[in-house]
């Protein structure tokens, strides 16, 4: 059976997207569910918390740009048994460059991955903070998205943005994509705020909001400069504990 594809995407920046990603991924592979964590995010934040790159390691960028390059040549294990990276760094960023104007730009990251599909549960995709052809080559490659959305005055600018390109998404390149749901993040449930704020999301989300929130916390900001997940890095922390009822919601919607 082929692996769920996950992509976690938001183009508004600071909402927990890589965390999401990170934990999310690094919960699933607890679970024993073989999991690829694929980071499309030039900035490698996923990436740099679990693996070190050099120079001279192939990346998803040479995924994306090289016809020779198979996912094979790029993911790389991980510290976390059952889970797999398929890394990036910095020339990311040329890819959007080198892929506009292309026929197959927006199946690039679709078509390398079916070959490895079969050999995972799960795939979860960390994206950048824009809507660019790296966000669109993780939707079109995606069976599921999944949006975080910060507790905060402005969280929900800029997700009908998203929202539309999902929706254009399915019309055409992937009519199967689902919408997976909303996970509320960064919340600070003793503010009235960010309890506004969340009540504001569910009304607009409804049941398409998970239930599990993803509070602040310090040891969330930490574990990847320890290059751990939360799990690892902080076991009884709130982080751990709200990321692995998250994977637990997500497995069950799935």
């Amino acid at each position: 059976m082929a692996a769920m594809t996950i992509v976690v995407a938001n183009q508004k920046g600071g909402v927990g997207k890589t965390t999401t990603a990170i934990n999310l991924a690094a919960a699933l592979a607890q679970k024993k569910l073989k999991t690829l964590l694929i980071d499309l995010d030039p900035q490698g934040n996923a990436t740099i918390s679990f693996v070190t790159v050099d120079g001279s390691e192939k990346t998803v960028y040479d995924l994306l740009v090289d016809p020779n390059v198979t996912a094979e040549h790029v993911i790389r294990t991980t510290s976390n048994e059952n889970l797999d990276i398929l890394g990036s760094r910095i020339s990311l960023a040329k890819a959007e460059v080198k892929l506009v104007g292309e026929f197959d730009s927006h199946f690039r990251l679709k078509d390398k991955l079916e070959p490895i599909r079969d050999l995972y549960d799960y795939v979860v995709i960390d994206t950048p903070p824009t809507l660019g052809i790296l966000t669109v080559n993780a939707l079109v490659a995606a069976t599921h998205l999944l949006v975080p959305i910060q507790s905060s005055y402005f969280a929900l600018e800029g997700t009908d943005d998203l929202l539309e390109t999902y929706e254009k998404i399915r019309a055409r390149p992937n009519p199967s994509l689902e919408f997976l749901g909303v996970v509320v993040t960064l919340h600070d449930k003793r503010t009235i705020l960010a309890r506004d704020i969340h009540q504001q999301i569910r009304n607009v989300f409804g049941e398409k909001v998970f239930r599990t929130t993803i509070s602040k916390s310090v040891r969330l900001e930490e574990s990847p400069a320890y290059k751990q997940s939360i799990f690892t890095f902080a076991p009884m922390s709130s982080g751990a504990t709200e990321y692995y009822s998250l994977s637990e919601e997500v497995i069950a919607r799935v």
